[in-house]
């Protein structure tokens, strides 16, 4: 279950969803293209949960596009399911972020918001996605030189 006092070093961060209807297909399920945006959703929650937006990164000037994503389908959610994307930052250079996605079907009582030590309820898919620094040029951005502070917070979050 969600600890909210949970240290987020290493952890993962959990947020639910309700699938909706516009997100299935004829066969009643999931279509495949939404679990890619779920992940973003995840990355999106995990980066406020440690404090700052996406907005924030880009008005300093900071982009962080995916470069690599890799998803690996277990079984479907359905409408109506509610699944937690959880997420974990797993690696951190200069230069870019991978972070680790599992999005899992909620049992009963595991439908919050939150830092988890491993994720929770039936696994749906799994995967990867790659982001890099870029400035607002579109060019590579050393993260450690461009923010220090989004640095230093990203080195809490991943050792």
């Amino acid at each position: 279950m969600s600890d909210a006092g949970m240290n987020p070093q290493a952890a993962w961060h959990g947020f639910p969803l309700r699938v909706r209807y516009q997100e299935t297909d004829r066969m009643d399920v999931v279509f495949h293209g939404n679990y890619v945006t779920w992940f973003e959703v995840g990355r999106t929650e995990w980066i406020r949960a440690q404090g700052l937006t996406y907005r924030e990164l880009e008005s300093r000037g900071l982009l962080l596009p995916v470069v690599d994503l890799h998803l690996h389908f277990m079984r479907p959610a359905v409408y109506d399911d509610t699944v937690i994307v959880f997420t974990k930052l797993i690696q951190r250079t200069p230069l870019r972020l991978t972070f680790a996605s599992c999005i899992c079907r909620a049992g009963a009582g595991v439908a919050e918001a939150g830092w988890y030590v491993e994720p929770e309820g039936e696994r749906l898919v799994e995967g990867e996605t790659t982001l890099a620094w870029l400035n607002a040029n579109w060019r590579p951005a050393r993260i450690e030189r461009e923010a220090p502070d989004v640095w230093d917070l990203l080195k809490q979050a991943c050792p």
